[in-house]
């Protein structure tokens, strides 16, 4: 069972940046892709970013393309996400998590972090 830690959340101003981190607690195999999602209050839980095993296949929201850089390294179980030119509606906490392509698509993944929150005040 790996275990998940997201950790760099914060409150920020419109245009600021932040970057956020995951650590698994276990060696993650490079046939999992890691990812990230958002949950803003009442809204359903959405894709943000995804990398593959080998850190050069990347994916994003489109929301978030151009703005958000998501990278992984693999013999470190982390992965990070540069969140720059921050929005308001970027608010959200914002979930690690470990699962193959299909479980990325539906978002129903194998593993999952606690959450980390991000706050972009206007």
């Amino acid at each position: 069972q790996v275990q998940l830690e997201e950790s760099g959340g914060g409150m920020v101003q419109a245009g600021d940046s932040l970057s956020l981190t995951c650590v698994g607690s276990e060696f993650i195999p490079r046939t999992y892709y890691m990812a990230w999602f958002r949950q803003a209050p009442g809204k359903e839980r959405e894709f943000v970013s995804a990398v593959d095993g080998s850190g050069d296949g990347t994916y994003y929201a489109d929301s978030v393309k151009g703005r958000f850089t998501i990278s992984r390294d693999s013999a470190k179980n982390t992965m990070s996400l540069q969140m720059n030119f921050l929005k308001p509606e970027d608010t959200a906490v914002y979930f690690c998590a470990v699962g193959t392509w299909t479980e990325v698509i539906s978002t129903k993944m194998k593993y999952w972090g606690q959450g980390t929150q991000v706050t972009v005040s206007s």
